[in-house]
């Protein structure tokens, strides 16, 4: 090794100007919270910018995110992500999405796409592995994957938080009874949108996503789901409801019946007319 590549052994010595603030600040009463000044040639350490993916971003919001903060050309953090070895389950078959879980994340000069998103499905693990929802997966005889599944439906769906328990009990109460699920965030995930304007034309296209066509759940999760939706996914609100719709804004709808949901579906429509025509002329 030549000697210029070696480490040095010195010990590092505040100058005297360091020992000389840290003698003024004993003096004062500073204590620890003195700041040192820096020796000469020493960089201050770098502060980490913080990068925060909110609940019920889908996989590809997240790696626009992700190539923004790092100022990487788009497309580079998708590219990453299909070859790299994210720690996720089996069931995934390389796909993170549902895994990226949402949270706000420390970023340095040094952070890389790989490197962030196996921060995010590392999280999302541990998240599953807590006792409450791993112990409440497995007394609905759901596998964790299942878990992040039903929890990205109720992140979607759910209007508020107070209404995720309920959303869950829904999925709960049709998977029980063998209905299909007709959840209308599963159709957008399907067309690759985000609309409360469903057609009777996309309830019936061919795709694994339908689930107004498919029976149980879709084979993937839809979106990032936070840790409120993956506990209401294993301990849903009682209730026999089997329908729901957002009327307006803070305004869900539950219904045990199909008559009753009709109802509520008749005002959604109504408020949605409302809202979508012209203000009238003022003279």
């Amino acid at each position: 090794m030549r000697q210029e590549d070696r480490p040095s052994s010195r010990r590092s010595r505040l100058t005297r100007r360091g020992r000389l603030a840290l003698f003024l600040g004993i003096l004062l009463g500073l204590g620890a919270a003195v700041l040192i000044p820096l020796l000469p040639g020493e960089a201050p350490p770098e502060q980490p910018r913080r990068l925060l993916i909110p609940e019920g971003w889908r996989a590809p919001q997240v790696y626009a995110a992700v190539d923004r903060e790092l100022k990487l050309p788009p497309g580079s953090t998708r590219k990453a992500a299909a070859t790299a070895a994210l720690p996720l389950p089996a069931e995934a078959k390389g796909n993170p999405e549902g895994y990226l879980f949402p949270a706000t994340y420390p970023v340095t000069s040094k952070s890389t796409p790989v490197a962030l998103l196996t921060y995010m499905v590392e999280t999302a693990n541990r998240k599953l592995a807590t006792k409450p929802v791993a112990d409440g997966g497995k007394a609905h005889g759901m596998t964790p994957y299942q878990t992040a599944t039903l929890a990205s439906i109720i992140e979607a769906e759910a209007d508020t938080a107070a209404d995720m328990g309920k959303v869950a009990r829904v999925v709960h109460n049709r998977l029980a009874k063998s209905m299909p699920l007709q959840m209308d965030s599963t159709i957008n995930y399907a067309l690759g949108r985000n609309t409360v304007d469903t057609k009777l034309s996309d309830t019936h296209i061919d795709h694994p996503f339908n689930t107004y066509e498919r029976q149980g759940l879709p084979p993937t999760p839809i979106d990032s789901p936070g840790l409120r939706a993956m506990a209401a996914a294993v301990a849903p609100t009682p209730g026999d409801w089997l329908f729901f719709v957002t009327v307006k804004p803070g305004d869900t709808r539950f219904s045990a019946t199909y008559e009753e949901h009709k109802r509520h579906v008749a005002e959604f429509n109504q408020h949605r007319a409302a809202a979508a025509a012209p203000a009238p002329r003022t003279p």
